[in-house]
Order: structure tokens, then C-alpha cells, then sequence
């Protein structure tokens, strides 16, 4: 199917689906009158319209009017939607499901998300959907075991990222330099780091210590780090979140 003929549906139309579609509309990827979001209320479809989308408060709707449907509820609310749409999904119909965890950030921005399709998917749809998500950064297929890991890594690791460039400002900001200048200068410092690990594909760890001179202000500050077990921490924040994603999902 080509992208130009999809009609795409939200079921639910949240901070998260509204981040997902304007991804998917600023990248050209779907016109705006191909894509119908659904709400209880008018409360947050008004977004929707001045974006150009069809709007309704019915799930079956949606379901009936488009080929690819994201669900993108609250996680309790879930399993009474999915009892409410079964009987309108057929065989023609690419049904999504929006993991807890993932940031409007991930979705609108170049942010990283993955995806695991189940037993009715093939390579076609997976295709098609990964050719829509890569509109808003990367975007990879992953067996389902690794769903949970990444809500831990990225969809909730962009809260550590701002954590760490607060901290960074808040350092420089503490020797004397002026707040605004200094959250400027850590979020391009992140970001130069970032594509350089993309760009290079070195790891982190090489990287770092090229970085390093002997006897030199960096390797001083990162011994202060190593004291403070910043190593350690972030590794136990994605694994807290990964668990707690985990069950989320037995909820």
C-alpha cells in the first residue's frame, strides 16, 4: 500500500497521538484529511482540526474509515477499547498499539522508537510502519522482549538526558556564568556528543577517553564523577524503569 493512499486512525488523541501525527505530517507522510482521531470529548480534537485531521467521538469510526489504526489510550482504558473494536478489525487493518513510557519528544522530535509486530504482521506492514515512524527519527523492529527495555533506555531516558543538562548548567551557572547562556551551551554539548556517536559508531567508552588528556581538566572531572557513581545510578534508573514498564504491562 502506498502511503499516499493510507488513511491513518487515532484511537485516543492525547499528548502522545498529537506528537505522533504532527511528527508524521510535518515529515509529508499522510495528508491531514487522511487521518481521523478519536476522543470521549471535544477537549482535545480541537488541536486535531486546526491541524486539518477528521475528528469523532466514536472508536468504531475510526476503525471502520482507516487501514492503519495507532491506539494510543490510557493504559487502563485499553482492554475496553480493544473489546469495543474487535469486531469491527479485519484482515485489511494495521493495528498499533502505543507503549506507556514513549515522550512526545520521541514521537515528534528525532527521538528512537522500536517496534514488535505480532503473528498476523508480515513484512509488508512492517515495512509500511517502519517507513512512517523513521518520519519522526529512528525507528527499528525488535522482538517483543525488548519493548520494555526500551521505555527504560528511551522513552523514559530523555527525563535523565534534561537531568544531566540541568545539572551541567547548573555547574557553570554556579563558577559565574549567566543561566540562559549556560542551558544553551549544555543542550548544544549534548547534542554534538549525540551525533558524534551516531556519526562515528564508535563507543561511548572510546570516545570518551579521546576526549582526555593526560593530567587535563576533563579526566579530573570525571574522576569527581566516577566518585559520585553516575555509572551506576543511570544504569539502575533504566533498569527501574524497564521493571516498572513491566508491570505496567500486568496491570
Amino acid at each position: 500500500m502506498e502511503e499516499s493512499e493510507l488513511w491513518v486512525g487515532f484511537v485516543g488523541a492525547g499528548r502522545m497521538a498529537g506528537g505522533l501525527v504532527r511528527g508524521l505530517l510535518q515529515a509529508g507522510k499522510v495528508p491531514a484529511s487522511n487521518v481521523l482521531a478519536s476522543a470521549p470529548s471535544d477537549k482535545n480534537l480541537d488541536a486535531w482540526r486546526e491541524l486539518g485531521c477528521r475528528t469523532t467521538h466514536c472508536n468504531l469510526e475510526v476503525v471502520y474509515r482507516s487501514t492503519l489504526v495507532f491506539l494510543a489510550t490510557k493504559p487502563h482504558i485499553l482492554p475496553g477499547v480493544l473489546e469495543e473494536i474487535r469486531p469491527a478489525v479485519g484482515s485489511q487493518h494495521i493495528v498499533v498499539s502505543l507503549v506507556a513510557g514513549v515522550t512526545i519528544q520521541t514521537l515528534q522530535r528525532a527521538g528512537a522508537m522500536v517496534f514488535s509486530r505480532g503473528s498476523n504482521a508480515g513484512d509488508e506492514e512492517a515495512a509500511l510502519l517502519k517507513s512512517l515512524l523513521s518520519s519522526c527519527g529512528l525507528c527499528e523492529e525488535v522482538p517483543e522482549s525488548y519493548i520494555d527495555i526500551h521505555t527504560g533506555l528511551s522513552g523514559s531516558g530523555v527525563a535523565y538526558v534534561y537531568l544531566f543538562a540541568e545539572a551541567l548548567a547548573e555547574g557553570a551557572v554556579k563558577m559565574g556564568m549567566p543561566g540562559a547562556l549556560a542551558s544553551r551551551i549544555a543542550a548544544q554539548t549534548l547534542l554534538g556528543a549525540a551525533k558524534m556517536l551516531l556519526e562515528t559508531g564508535e563507543h561511548p567508552a572510546k570516545l570518551r577517553g579521546d576526549v582526555c588528556t593526560p593530567g587535563g581538566t576533563t579526566i579530573y572531572a570525571l574522576h569527581q564523577l566516577e566518585k559520585g557513581a553516575l555509572r551506576a545510578t543511570v544504569m539502575d534508573a533504566v533498569e527501574a524503569a524497564t521493571n516498572r514498564a513491566c508491570d505496567m504491562a500486568k496491570d
